[in-house]
């Protein structure tokens, strides 16, 4: 059976904190340095953890187990809207400062500056690494037993959002470079990785869309509710991930181009002077 509509008390109390611990930091930030962290950036982390909490602790989180694109629209909120912002909003240093300083000072920051976390840090940040990641949780939790597992288990299920969650922020990790990374591979590398992410995802949607088969059994005997057939609620979520990642990866890709080639051109014009 599937879960009624409730509120995650344990989600909604985690992301709460977070929160909390998130605007004590950006206070104490802007209060020693008013121009570090920008109020947009507050905005920003604010919108992501509240579309998480929208993902996978409300009410309407719980559809996922009635319709296959509630449950791509989960996936989706985490992985390419909710991550990107989390990330526009600086949360480490932030995060770092809204912590008990004598934590920080204690055990994160002397943990921070060892060779051994930097070392990991340089591989799990790396554009190859996060694209691999992001791919294989893609495609991982699309094979049939896997999902099936997650929609039967409510620990599995728990896995499988925390594990969106964190593709997607390793994924726009290279793209957005928050602090306290430092870009060690050309910047024009970036609109060929948003490229290429969208591949597993177009394969995938494509073939949601077009195998005119049932894949996932759960959703044949679940509770129908918008009197949709099984079969179109799959060919509808496999719509929606063809056109949300389409657009979520490559509109960044063309800015980033664009803003590669102006400043080419710029650089050009003040050489020619």
């Amino acid at each position: 059976m599937s879960p009624e509509m409730s509120v995650s008390i344990p989600v909604t109390i985690a992301l709460i904190a977070v929160a909390l611990v998130y605007l004590l930091g950006w206070y104490r930030v802007r209060k020693a340095l008013p121009n570090l962290i920008s109020g947009w950036r507050l905005a920003a982390f604010a919108g992501g953890v509240s579309l998480v909490w929208i993902a996978v602790g409300s009410p309407v989180a719980t559809l996922d187990h009635h319709l296959l694109t509630a449950h791509m629209a989960q996936h989706l909120l985490l992985m390419t809207v909710a991550a990107p912002l989390i990330l526009l909003g600086a949360p480490a240093i932030t995060l770092l400062h809204g912590l008990p300083r004598n934590l920080v000072r204690g055990a994160l920051r002397p943990l921070a500056r060892s060779r051994a976390v930097h070392g990991l840090g340089d591989i799990v940040t790396h554009p190859a690494f996060c694209w691999f990641v992001s791919a294989s949780v893609v495609i991982g939790w699309h094979i049939p037993a896997l999902f099936e597992q997650g929609m039967h288990s409510a620990g599995w299920h728990e896995v499988e959002h925390a594990s969106f969650l964190a593709a997607g922020l390793l994924f726009w990790w290279p793209v957005i470079q928050p602090w306290p990374s430092i870009a060690e591979w050309p910047r024009w590398r970036i609109p060929l990785y948003l490229f290429l992410a969208t591949l597993p995802c177009d394969g995938l949607s494509a073939f949601l869309t077009f195998c005119n088969r049932v894949v996932y059994p759960h959703y044949v005997s679940a509770h129908r509710i918008l009197f949709v057939s099984a079969l179109a609620d799959q060919e509808c979520a496999g719509a929606l991930m063809w056109v949300c990642v389409t657009f979520a990866y490559l509109i960044p890709a063309v800015v980033l181009t664009i803003q590669m080639l102006s400043q080419e051109t710029r650089t050009s014009q003040v050489e020619a002077i």
